[in-house]
C-alpha cells in the first residue's frame, strides 16, 4: 500500500471519528468499541452516562438510582477473544456486556447482576489491576445472567 493511501484512509478514519464524536455516538478518541456500547446501551435502557474519568460505574438509571458498568468487545476475524476491559472497581449494581461482530452490529448482550461477577468467572489481575471476565463457558448458564436486546 503507497504511503499517501495508507493516510487517506486515517484520514477519513480522523473523519469519520470526529462526526460520531459531534453526533454524540463517542465520548472519547480512543477506540469507539466501548462508547459505542455505552451509547447504546444508555439509550436503550435510558440511563444518563457518568464522566469518562469515573472508574466504577459508566451510567445510572435516573429512576432507581441503579449503577452500570458497561463492557464490550468487538470479535474480528483477527481476534475472537470475548474478554472484556478491565473492571477497575466493583462498585456498580449491574454489568451490562455487548459482544460486536466485525461490522459493529450487536453479536449478544447481557445484564448480568454483581453478585456473580466473582470467581470462578471472574479473575482478578494484579497485572492489570482490576477484574477480569471472558464471556463464555459457565457464567452463560447463570440463571441470574439475562440476555438482552440492544
Amino acid at each position: 500500500m503507497k504511503k499517501i493511501k495508507i493516510l487517506k484512509l486515517l484520514q477519513k478514519y480522523s473523519s469519520i471519528m470526529n462526526k460520531l464524536r459531534s453526533e454524540g455516538v463517542l465520548r472519547s478518541s480512543n477506540n469507539p468499541v466501548a462508547d459505542y456500547a455505552e451509547y447504546l446501551v444508555s439509550k436503550k435502557f435510558k440511563l444518563e452516562l457518568t464522566s469518562n474519568s469515573n472508574k466504577s460505574f459508566d451510567a445510572i438509571d435516573p429512576k432507581t438510582k441503579m449503577r452500570y458498568q458497561i463492557k464490550s468487545r468487538r470479535i474480528t476475524r483477527f481476534c475472537n477473544s470475548r474478554q472484556l476491559g478491565v473492571m477497575r472497581s466493583l462498585n456498580f449494581d449491574f454489568l451490562i456486556a455487548v459482544l460486536f461482530k466485525e461490522n459493529f452490529e450487536v453479536l449478544d448482550a447481557y445484564k448480568i447482576p454483581k453478585s456473580i461477577i466473582k470467581p470462578p468467572y471472574v479473575r482478578f489481575s494484579k497485572y492489570q489491576n482490576g477484574s477480569m471476565l471472558i464471556l463464555r463457558g459457565a457464567i452463560l448458564k447463570h440463571k441470574n445472567l439475562k440476555r438482552i436486546k440492544l
